[in-house]
């Protein structure tokens, strides 16, 4: 009899989860390839083989290009905010602290949670916070998050549009007129 509890009991934790499994929403990736992995030839089939490797690498890429693009452009430009060792932007131009990302792929807690602590603190500092994401293939939840932490959020041919809108240079046209003109080399 108590075997019979016990196994309703964990059978129980068993349905509640795999209902939560069902319900489950996960942000699709898109199959297709965005302007800067097409800088260097790379493909989706080439980034499933090391796919946080390459997420962290494009997302540091993107960074080092948005950050010296408008250190370079615009006069109000100021560095990253950081506070101990969290970097709570990438930089500020004028009133917005802007963070940037290649793709938000993750809705654990722990990252959604610093997402806004970061975004009420830039605010409590006068600041806008700003989320410039290069790809569109987003998790929905953790973009949800995002806007309801404090965020502006722009994703894909938005976040084109506010570049040029800050800095007077169109990145998108840019990063197409140098597609394959590195070759990723295995």
């Amino acid at each position: 009899m108590k075997s019979d509890a016990l196994s309703n009991s964990l059978e129980k934790i068993l349905d509640e989860y795999g209902q939560s499994f069902n319900n489950k929403a996960f942000g699709k990736e898109s199959l297709e390839e965005d302007d800067l992995m097409l800088v260097f030839g790379l493909t989706q089939a080439i980034k499933a083989q090391k796919k946080q490797y390459w997420g962290r690498e494009l997302g540091t890429c993107w960074q080092r290009i948005v950050t010296e693009l408008c250190r370079q452009t615009c006069m109000n430009f100021g560095s990253l905010i950081r506070e101990g060792t969290d970097g709570l932007c990438d930089l500020v131009v004028g009133e917005d602290a802007i963070d940037t990302k290649y793709r938000i792929g993750s809705g654990d807690s722990g990252t959604l949670k610093k997402f806004k602590q970061y975004a009420v603190r830039l605010k409590e500092l006068g600041y806008r916070p700003v989320l410039l994401i290069l790809r569109e293939d987003n998790l929905p939840a953790a973009i949800t998050a995002c806007y309801t932490g404090g965020w502006t959020v722009t994703t894909g041919n938005k976040t084109y549009e506010y570049i040029r809108s800050i800095t007077g240079f169109d990145l998108k046209v840019w990063l197409k007129s140098k597609k394959g003109y590195f070759r990723y080399i295995k």
